[in-house]
């Protein structure tokens, strides 16, 4: 286990009737890649997670790290 990062399994399912077009799940925040692997088996059998296993995504992220390294625009 590498205590300096962690794994988010995440769930997107785009839909044009969803306001915003889009559906984002966190699934949930994982230790290692392997456990975050699991949970997408596990997910991946469920209602709805079943028929848009595209939508599944997992993102390493370093602990005590900014993520997002610039400001932001609005329209």
């Amino acid at each position: 286990m590498n205590m300096g990062n962690v794994y988010i399994l995440w769930h997107t399912h785009t839909d044009e009737n969803l306001d915003g077009g889009e559906d984002i799940k966190l699934i949930g925040v994982y230790s290692s890649e392997l456990l975050a692997e699991e949970a997408l088996q596990r997910k991946s059998k469920e209602k709805g997670f079943k028929d848009y296993l595209e939508g599944f995504e997992i993102s390493r992220y370093i602990l005590d790290q900014d993520a997002w390294s610039s400001g932001f625009v609005t329209k």
